[in-house]
């Protein structure tokens, strides 16, 4: 703090980092707000306390000190930014803070140094950017996925965009369950969509299913045959496809209102006639935009229905009913991926043919990742054919899948946020979210201590006493607040080989946690270390080593642990639709490691996420129940790393 207060004296006067010039009050006030914040502690332990004297000190003020920004509003500001919800902490602590919360983000400066410091990116303020339209207290969004499949990372933006685009303005999101093709759909996908919402923090105002509206949108669809803006076409599917491409009408587009009624009934009645017809909606078969070539807005499907079994043999495809059910539940601002722009068109042809109430359309990129497989059917070949655990295999771009792997709903709402309702498109890798996700964990993690079982090396300790002893110390080193853990000490340590082959005779190294000691003696068999004599030397200085070693007490409360790394399921940075999914995926995937872990691993719970010393970190994916069973934990890949263990070099 020492620095920046003299470099903020260096800087021009006009930059008013210590107040307005000659200001020798705000200057001091600045001092004693840097002061105080610096003497708070940790970010978790700091924040009630600032949020307090804030809430209190802001009442009549727009900024900490004076009349513009300073140092200590950046310095308030910095200690704010590092938890995990930011926004979510100040909009919590009351209006005053809330405002100057925003107020602040929207600096040039705090911009940037939000940017360079927690990876901000610089196109996060397009969210700043109004909806169309939007009056606040009125937004209602919709998130409209259709029940034939778990959710996956491609659905994630648009639910967590309509769900923060609904709050940002007071409103209202609406959860409807687009259940217009029985032949993929079941109440159990349905089931999974909700909770996986609820997974993510995202709670609809309502759950509502596009069948609810199937009887008014066959009413409609009548209607539109009676009013000659659709009719019914018998054609082969194929024959309607080629005259689509050679831009030609159907030569049944102007049958009689009579003819198109009748088949109307066979299709609802679905007999043999009327399973060969679908309902086609008059626009322009000479269209440049192939969505807007007759498109089809009915298909006869025999199925039973999950939800109304075998009333229905007709139903309208997600063009027709999205825009109706839209209008009718109430949505102002329908979010759509920009993949389906063309639709946009026939999404609002529907609307002003039907003369339905305006909804407003904000389009937004889709999220495409390297390596990765969205397709629900070929998700489910694997699953079928043994080659993923489920639909929350941690391999999966599920939902469920990616919170397995060690994902955080605070990184991924701050990765989705980072990049707004941004239009470009871009094939991304894998680190750029996993980097969001680390800032979240890294802070809010407890550490512990585990070693590969293979080759440890036991360094004997003169001087250490001459039975185990314990010690409670607090399970974060900068974070007492995330609680204790007892580590076991020992005159007999366990090393990892790797380490313990490099240690040379005579050195002083640092044992994490403890202190220094000082090898002296390496006893080797056949070329092979097996062990190490040292002495305690706990007086020595830290800082004058060259090795942090992580060690293990040699006693019997050691944990079996397996630490377990996972790569990619696919060999290709992009799939496309007709590459063959067998000759593409890869073979090894999964790498399991045996380890020994420190005693208090054994209060571990599924889903917790911890940090191994020097290893990286994990989450706990199978507890400890008994000995003999090992605790399995996940690595979870920080945006540099994606193995905790290095696979070798091939």
């Amino acid at each position: 703090r020492s620095a920046v207060r003299y470099f903020a004296r260096l800087a021009p006067p006009e930059l008013g980092a210590y107040g307005a010039a000659g200001d020798a009050l705000s200057a001091s006030e600045v001092d004693e707000w840097i002061e105080w914040l610096s003497a708070s502690g940790p970010p978790a332990a700091a924040t009630p306390p600032l949020l307090a004297r804030l809430a209190r000190h802001l009442r009549m003020r727009s900024f900490v000190t004076g009349h513009a920004a300073s140092l200590a509003d950046a310095a308030a500001w910095l200690l704010l930014r590092q938890l995990p919800a930011p926004d979510k902490a100040c909009s919590g602590a009351g209006v005053h803070v809330a405002r100057w919360w925003g107020c602040v983000e929207a600096l040039p400066a705090f911009k940037e140094a939000a940017q360079l410091l927690f990876g901000a990116a610089k196109d996060a303020g397009s969210l700043e950017i109004p909806l169309p339209n939007a009056e606040r207290g009125k937004v209602v969004t919709r998130f409209a996925p259709e029940p034939s499949g778990h959710l996956h990372i491609g659905h994630v933006k648009a639910a967590m965009l309509s769900a923060h685009f609904a709050t940002q303005y007071e409103g209202k999101m609406i959860l409807r369950l687009d259940d217009t093709n029985p032949s993929k759909e079941k109440g159990d996908y349905e089931t999974a969509i909700v909770g996986d919402l609820q997974r993510l923090d995202i709670l609809p105002a309502k759950v509502t299913h596009t069948s609810d509206y199937f009887d008014k949108i066959l009413k409609l669809a009548t209607k539109m045959l009676q009013d000659g803006i659709a009719f019914i076409d018998p054609s082969p599917k194929e024959e309607q496809q080629a005259l689509r491409l050679q831009r030609k009408p159907s030569p049944h587009r102007d049958a009689a209102v009579e003819e198109n009624l009748r088949l109307w009934a066979e299709m609802q009645a679905g007999s043999a006639e009327g399973v060969k017809c679908c309902m086609r909606a008059k626009i322009d078969p000479a269209s440049d935009n192939g969505a807007l070539r007759d498109p089809t807005i009915f298909r006869c499907n025999l199925e039973p229905h999950h939800r109304t079994k075998d009333k229905y043999k007709v139903y309208p495809t997600y063009d027709l009913a999205c825009p109706i059910v839209d209008a009718w539940e109430g949505v102002t601002h329908a979010l759509r991926d920009r993949q389906y722009s063309d639709r946009d068109h026939q999404y609002v042809w529907f609307q002003q043919a039907l003369q339905l109430r305006k909804v407003d359309l904000w389009g937004f990129s889709r999220i495409n990742f390297v390596k990765t497989l969205l397709s629900k059917r070929k998700l489910q070949w694997l699953v079928d054919e043994g080659r993923a655990d489920g639909w929350d295999d941690p391999r999966f771009p599920t939902v469920a899948g990616i919170l397995r792997r060690g994902m955080t709903v605070q990184g991924l709402k701050a990765f989705i946020l980072s990049m707004g309702a941004s239009k470009n498109t871009n094939l991304m890798g894998w680190d750029k979210i996993w980097a969001f996700n680390k800032a979240v964990i890294d802070p809010s993690v407890p550490r512990y201590t585990a070693l590969l079982a293979d080759g440890l090396v036991p360094l004997s300790l003169e001087g250490a006493p001459p039975a185990p002893f314990a010690e409670t110390m607090a399970a974060h080193p900068k974070d007492e607040s995330l609680g204790k853990k007892v580590r076991f000490f020992g005159p007999t340590v366990l090393l990892q080989a790797e380490d313990a082959a490099l240690i040379a005779e005579g050195e002083e190294v640092t044992l994490m946690s403890w202190g220094n000691a000082i090898v002296r003696k390496a006893v080797a068999e056949n070329g092979s270390l097996k062990r190490l004599d040292g002495q305690l030397h706990l007086e020595g200085s830290v800082k004058s080593t060259k090795k942090k070693l992580t060690w293990l007490a040699d006693t019997p409360d050691l944990v079996d642990v397996e630490l377990v790394d996972l790569d990619f399921l696919l060999t290709k940075d992009k799939v496309e639709e007709e590459d063959d999914i067998k000759q593409v995926l890869n073979d090894h995937t999964k790498f399991v490691h045996r380890g020994r872990g420190e005693a208090a691993m054994r209060q571990l719970r599924r889903g917790d996420i911890l940090q191994v010393e020097r290893r990286g970190f994990y989450i706990c994916d199978e507890p400890y129940v008994r000995p003999g069973d090992p605790i399995r934990l996940l690595f979870v890949p920080d945006g540099k790393s994606f193995f905790g263990v290095p696979p070798p070099k091939k």
